[in-house]
């Protein structure tokens, strides 16, 4: 039996198609042969403990250490119960240890302590009976709160000292996010931990980065190894594109192409494969995708992302770590401009925070295609003033994003008259002022040959206090076009200055030139 495309917890070598885990943290054994203390921190499902349990198994292997990874996870559910959360963790110590580790490596029996020097005591004794020198994977450390978390992290510190022959050697302390945003519950709201470096005997801090394009074509040519059948060019580059090498998601589309779909093993997979397995996996919601949409309306996620969708600058304090935060979840990219992380991400988002709209449009999507099979674009701008005038201020007034609301209103609209016949990427960043839109709806035309249908719409909002965005609108629509290759395009313009002119009176169709005389569609709403 060939291996798998793994969407679901640690690879196991020899069943899951994998990177070689070890490479993607090449800085690790260094700080390890400096008997070095150090973090590894990585958005969720990005193959951490895969990582950390592959470089514990090569160093045991090898002969010089042992290498124990062991997750934190079991001492979540007792907060500020140092004692049980201390002998939780404890436990699961020494059952991988009794899992993975040979006879003579593993514990000895854990000495008695006080509550809050039980996993120092437990380590020291470890070590002194241990004939290698220990390193520790401490996998979840984020799970453990408040005074658990305060106590384990002053234990380690304690007992640093005493290493290699007294404690152990190294230790990684593996999580979301890198130790010196730790948070610790009081009261029931986040704040910092009692010290402004509460792990100071680190050495560094890495970060388990994506997939590179390299490793993504490595992943799927192990499956062409195995099974005979091809990823073309085309579509790995177009995964590499859509995942930006997010690991759960480069996993998650073949796995979607090859058991779900289930391209037969002698079709090569195609770009239209990747496309297919794209949707299918946003409109499932699958786990992965459904725990990062739960972030959405977070305060903090919603003070970043708000902006970014309605294309406005940031306005966050200096120290504000917002922005830090949703690049150690994952959701935005590692570096500026404030961006979704990937394609995948950046649709899910808007479609996450337009259901709402989407489920309420009850125009019929057959109704906007043609009789030659093409979008009817003209209707579809029509039919959505009608819900404008009707709707807008209201959900406009009720939207929680709410720098973003007029947009969410169109894209959920939208999406709804296009959902199965076609699609819509989606185009919005922190400063841009704007939000593109491109309907791609593929047919069929008389003479039997597929056709690609594309419209483009640049969306903008006229708030108080700044000039009417038409001119810039049309001129940055001049570039968007050009950049795709089209002749026409539409222009909306959102006014949402208070004490203007009623939305029906506004909310008109027309059309402009724009500055390099192209016929521009106008909507202002």
């Amino acid at each position: 039996m060939s291996r798998r495309f793994n969407t679901a917890g640690p690879c196991r070598p020899g069943i899951d198609y994998m990177v070689p885990a070890a490479a993607r943290l090449p800085e690790a054994l260094g700080l390890i042969e400096q008997d070095g203390y150090f973090v590894v921190h990585a958005p969720r499902q990005t193959g951490k403990t895969t990582t950390m349990e592959a470089l514990a198994r090569e160093l045991t292997a090898a002969g010089r250490y042992a290498a124990l990874l062991f997750s934190c996870e079991s001492g979540r559910a007792w907060e500020d119960d140092i004692g049980s959360a201390s002998r939780a963790v404890l436990e699961r110590i020494r059952a991988e240890a009794d899992r993975v580790l040979p006879l003579p490596l593993r514990p000895p029996a854990w000495p008695e302590a006080a509550e809050g020097a039980l996993l120092v005591a437990a380590l020291t004794a470890w070590a002194r009976a241990c004939p290698r020198p220990l390193v520790l994977f401490v996998d979840e450390i984020d799970a453990l709160r408040g005074q658990t978390l305060i106590s384990v992290l002053s234990q380690l510190r304690d007992g640093y000292r005493g290493r290699p022959g007294s404690f152990p050697a190294s230790v990684a302390l593996c999580g979301l996010r890198d130790v010196r945003d730790y948070k610790a519950a009081s009261g029931g709201d986040p704040s910092r931990l009692g010290t402004s470096s509460p792990f100071n005997i680190k050495l560094k801090s890495l970060r388990l980065g994506d997939f590179t394009a390299d490793e993504v074509r490595e992943l799927y040519g192990q499956h062409t190894a195995e099974t005979g059948q091809e990823f073309t060019s085309a579509a790995v580059d177009r995964a590499v594109e859509l995942t930006a090498g997010q690991p759960w998601l480069v996993n998650a589309l073949a796995r979607e192409i090859v058991e779900e779909i289930g391209v037969p093993p002698a079709e090569p997979i195609s770009i239209d494969h990747v496309e297919q397995a794209k949707e299918r996996l946003i409109l499932a919601r699958a786990t992965h995708l459904d725990s990062l949409a739960a972030r959405l309306a977070e305060p903090r996620v919603r003070r970043v992302l708000g902006p970014v969708l309605a294309g406005d600058v940031l306005t966050i304090e200096p120290y504000d770590d917002d922005i830090a935060y949703l690049r150690d979840l994952g959701l935005i990219a590692q570096d500026p401009p404030v961006r979704a992380a990937n394609p995948i991400y950046r649709e899910v988002i808007v479609r996450v925070l337009a259901s709402r709209i989407q489920e309420s449009v009850i125009a019929d999507p057959r109704s906007f295609v043609r009789p030659d099979g093409t979008f009817d674009l003209p209707k579809m701008l029509s039919e959505f003033t009608e819900f404008w005038m009707e709707h807008g201020e209201f959900l406009t007034s009720r939207d929680y994003y709410h720098e973003a609301a007029p947009q969410l209103v169109l894209m959920g609209f939208l999406q709804r008259v296009v959902n199965g016949g076609g699609y819509v990427d989606r185009e919005y960043g922190v400063g841009t002022g704007r939000t593109d839109l491109l309907i791609r709806w593929p047919h069929t035309a008389e003479d039997g040959t597929r056709r690609l249908q594309r419209e483009a719409l640049e969306l903008r909002v006229w708030r108080e206090g700044r000039a009417d965005p038409l001119r810039a609108g049309l001129r940055q629509l001049d570039g968007y076009l050009d950049r795709l290759g089209l002749a026409t395009g539409v222009l909306v313009v959102f006014d949402q200055r208070p004490n203007t002119v009623n939305i029906v009176e506004r909310t008109l169709i027309t059309t402009v030139t724009s500055p390099v005389g192209r016929t521009i569609t106008l909507l202002r709403a």
